[in-house]
């Protein structure tokens, strides 16, 4: 799996200029991706952006930044209901879960921080500390409360994901979350605890969850989860002892260990299981496994979204 570099470009140099957001809600340039509910109109496999007059009254808003094209981005996040937007399709309105592969690259990173930051907007309007309503700072990206004089930042939560294979590398761990009913089996994930580094909520994770103990614990990539505000950190490791696996019994019902003929047709949509969509990290890893060795067969990657 790669790590790849951001494809859009911020603009941090812009937040920092008095009176930026007002100036740009008025440029005839300026590019408006609103937000609802974690949703972003998508039409055609693409983001669909209007001009900051066609917002209309209500709206947090907040600087996104430039697309490769140097086009400036605002964010709009807007209640649910709002009757400047109303007449967009309902079908439209599409969330990260939703759009799986169907938007390129940049798009993609634009979706996930649009809808992070749009969450974060409407909800850190007031101090958590003194309740005073708070001053919108940097282009949308910070919060003042003047009463207690501290700066507030969009929170990221880390959690870490894990994919888990067998000592001889041939099969994968997953587990079926009860949240899922079985439906749907996927690697393994929680949140870092307070004072934990992201190795110790590894080797704890799969403990609780799986009950198996862990080698060769390697960081493979990251990727940003707007459900509310993560950041899943992903993870491979290879159990010791096979035997061990169990399941929680409370958050994960089953646990299984599949084999790697399994997991290329589950890839394929043909089961035995179904696995995460596309849009998540959790299945990037099982793909990253699963293409780890020379002798496997190419994937369709079908599977649900």
């Amino acid at each position: 799996m790669n790590v790849s570099r951001a494809v859009f470009d911020r603009a941090g140099f812009l937040r920092d200029e008095p009176g930026i957001l007002d100036a740009l809600r008025s440029s005839a340039d300026a590019l408006v991706i609103v937000v609802r509910e974690g949703r972003a109109r998508v039409a055609d496999d693409a983001l669909v952006t209007v001009s900051p007059a066609e917002v209309g009254d209500g709206a947090e808003w907040g600087l996104l930044g430039r697309d490769g094209q140097g086009r400036t981005i605002l964010i709009a996040a807007v209640e649910p209901e709002h009757d400047s937007i109303d007449a967009a399709p309902a079908e439209s309105w599409l969330g990260v879960r939703d759009t799986g592969g169907m938007l390129d690259a940049e798009s993609t990173e634009m979706l996930v921080a649009a809808v992070t930051v749009a969450s974060w907007l409407r909800d850190a309007r007031f101090c958590q500390k003194c309740g005073a309503e708070t001053v919108l700072r940097q282009g949308g990206w910070s919060r003042r409360c003047e009463t207690c004089e501290i700066d507030i930042f969009p929170r990221t939560d880390p959690a870490v994901i894990v994919a888990v294979e067998s000592a001889d590398g041939e099969r994968l761990l997953l587990g079926a979350n009860a949240n899922w009913r079985g439906r749907m089996y996927s690697c393994f994930a929680g949140f870092v605890e307070a004072g934990e580094s992201l190795e110790t909520t590894v080797h704890r994770e799969i403990e609780e969850e799986a009950g198996v103990h862990l080698d060769d614990v390697r960081y493979i990539s990251s990727q940003p989860w707007p459900y509310p505000r993560s950041l899943m950190i992903g993870f491979r490791a290879t159990a010791t002892d096979a035997r061990e696996a169990r399941p929680d019994g409370e958050e994960i019902i089953d646990v299984r260990w599949c084999t790697r003929e399994e997991i290329g047709s589950a890839l394929n949509g043909d089961g035995p299981i179904g696995l995460p969509g596309p849009a998540s990290i959790a299945r990037a890893l099982i793909i990253d496994w699963y293409e780890d060795q020379m002798h496997t067969v190419p994937i369709t990657d079908s599977g649900p979204q």
